[in-house]
């Protein structure tokens, strides 16, 4: 029986991708949901630890923000 990726919720179908690393569909259907490169928010690479930091602090906070809102 085939998996039905479109009725799973992002969170759902992640977790599922995870336990299922060889379901390329699965994985094909988490990829297209990801946001299109305009509404990506791109970083500038960090040349000094001080910008490391700063990279790493943005990071963090944005997959906080998005593990508590999943």
């Amino acid at each position: 029986m085939k998996t039905d990726y479109d009725k799973m919720s992002w969170s759902e179908l992640r977790a599922y991708v995870l336990e299922h690393r060889e379901d390329l569909d699965a994985v094909r259907a988490l990829f297209d949901r990801r946001s299109p490169d305009s509404e990506a928010t791109w970083y500038k690479f960090p040349y000094t630890k001080e910008q490391q930091q700063q990279i790493d602090d943005v990071f963090r906070k944005r997959t906080r923000s998005r593990d508590e809102s999943a």
